[in-house]
Order: C-alpha cells, then structure tokens, then sequence
C-alpha cells in the first residue's frame, strides 16, 4: 500500500428532514444550534459515523461505540491490551512512545487517520503509557446554510414501569427534531501526518466511501430511515504535498445559498462550484 503523497481537501452538502442530527446534552438532548439559529454538528458527531461506516466496510476500528462493538472489549484500555503488539509494549520498561503509535496505527484505520490519545495508567503487570497520535484527517462541524426550525414534542409512555402501580400514561420526556435544513462540512487529509502515522492512498478512499454513505445503518429514533441524506461529496485532490491552494481557498469555492425566506426542500438551494487553475474535483453523489 501506497502512503499518501498528495494533499487532499472535501467538502459534504446534507440534508435533515424531522430529525435531531447531533443533539447537545447540556441543552435537554436539542438539536445544536449557534447563536444566530444556525444549526450545527459536532466534529465529534461526524467522525463517529464516519468510524461507523468504516466498521461496517470491515475495518479494524479503536474507537467503537458500546451498542456497535464487534469485539469482546469493554473499554480502550481491553482493546488496546487485546492487541499482542501493543500490550507487549506496554509491560516493556522503557518501551518508545513511537513504537507504541506505530503499531496502534498499523492496527486501527481510525487512530491512522484521525489520531488518538492512549492514556492508561500502570497495572500492576506492568508500566502505564502516555501517547499521543496526530491523525492526517481533519474535519470542520457542519453547519446549516439557513437558520433552523426546531420542533420539540412531549413524549409520553403508555404502560408502568414497574408492577403495582395503578398509573397509566404518563409524561416521558421531550423529542426534538430539525423540520428541514441543509448542511455543509469542510475537512482536509495532511500529507506530512499521513507520512507519521501510514495513512494511505486507499484508506483515503475508504474514508470517501464513508462520507458518501455516511448515514446508511445510521437509523435511530431520533434519525429515522431517510431523514439524513448524503446528497453530494465534493473530493479535490492536489498535485503535491502541500497542495497547489490553501484549505480555506479551495472550501470557498463550494457555495450553497437560499433566496427564500423557509426554504422546505433541497431545491429551494442553489449549490455553486468554482474552480481553481489546475486543481480537479471530482464530485460523488451521496447514497
């Protein structure tokens, strides 16, 4: 496999239509939103779907959430010391920091891509470890091109919760939902980090696979099936290492606006590309 030699940039235009598509747990689980209305998800969000979707195309994935975790592990530490290479490493006095990354990166697309922070304290089998890995994938929030209209429902259930009780339906909590909104978010892929950690040239294309199908297998009660949609991925990739433009140049030159006042549909938005002298796009329609 071919590590990374070229800069790449992307961007990602999404829709959500009656769904919460990140909501924030110090505001009653409501879909985020700025000051200004604008609504917004988490680079966090983004990247735990994007491991989602890597675990489901058969990648070995560190960071897997507790209800998509198809190993044993219960936690990093389980996971991390469940990996010969690495547990070796860390009953070794005196083992590199680097050796410690370079085996977690060969292991893991996720700590290759997006880095990690390894922080387990010593056991008493051996030393603890303190390492930090930098990841060549980087990722902006998405943010709305519009404010958004927030709808928020009272929930209620409909049976007890324990026996002998004579209660019936009873109020459960609130359900929050995005009526309809579009979203756009940025991220670049570093050559230099990619040299430090393996990332390659295929993982770069497994990592725009997931952005083109970032919601598929996403379904919750809050993200119905067909609430979030991928509708196009927008791949540049440079000439050299540090590319032919800057990060910020080449994001601008996606530009999704509205004329109307409560746009209700994705054609209500006018998307524009521009160009840049000797840089291509490749455009992928989302799944």
């Amino acid at each position: 496999m071919t590590t990374l030699d070229h800069k790449i940039d992307f961007a990602v235009v999404l829709s959500v239509t009656k769904a919460n598509p990140n909501g924030d747990p110090l505001n009653g689980n409501r879909p985020r939103q700025n000051y200004d209305g604008f609504g917004e998800m988490s680079d966090v969000s983004l990247k735990r779907k994007i491991r989602n979707r890597l675990q489901d195309l058969g990648e070995s994935v560190f960071v897997q959430s507790n209800d998509r975790k198809n190993d044993a592990f219960g936690s990093l530490r389980e996971r991390a010391d469940g990996n010969a290479e690495l547990n070796k490493l860390m009953k070794t006095k005196g083992s590199s920091g680097d050796d410690f990354a370079a085996a977690a990166c060969r292991e893991w697309i996720d700590v290759r891509s997006f880095g990690q922070v390894f922080a387990f304290k010593a056991s008493t089998k051996g030393e603890g470890v303190s390492v930090g890995v930098r990841g060549p994938v980087s990722l902006h929030p998405a943010t709305s091109v519009s404010p958004i209209d927030i709808t928020s429902t009272q929930i209620t259930k409909s049976v007890n919760s324990e026996p002998g009780s004579d209660r019936g339906s009873d109020t459960m909590g609130m359900k929050h939902r995005v009526d309809f909104g579009v979203y756009v978010f940025c991220g670049s892929i570093n050559t230099q980090l990619a040299e430090k950690t393996g990332f390659t040239l295929e993982d770069a294309e497994k990592i725009k696979e997931a952005l083109r199908t970032l919601f598929a297998n996403d379904v919750s009660s809050a993200r119905p099936d067909g609430s979030m949609e991928v509708h196009n991925v927008y791949w540049w990739e440079h000439s050299s290492k540090l590319g032919q433009y800057s990060s910020a140049k080449v994001h601008r030159l996606l530009q999704v606006t509205t004329q109307m006042d409560e746009p209700r549909a994705f054609e209500d938005y006018k998307v524009e590309l521009g160009e840049l002298n000797g840089l291509k796009v490749e455009v992928l329609d989302g799944l």
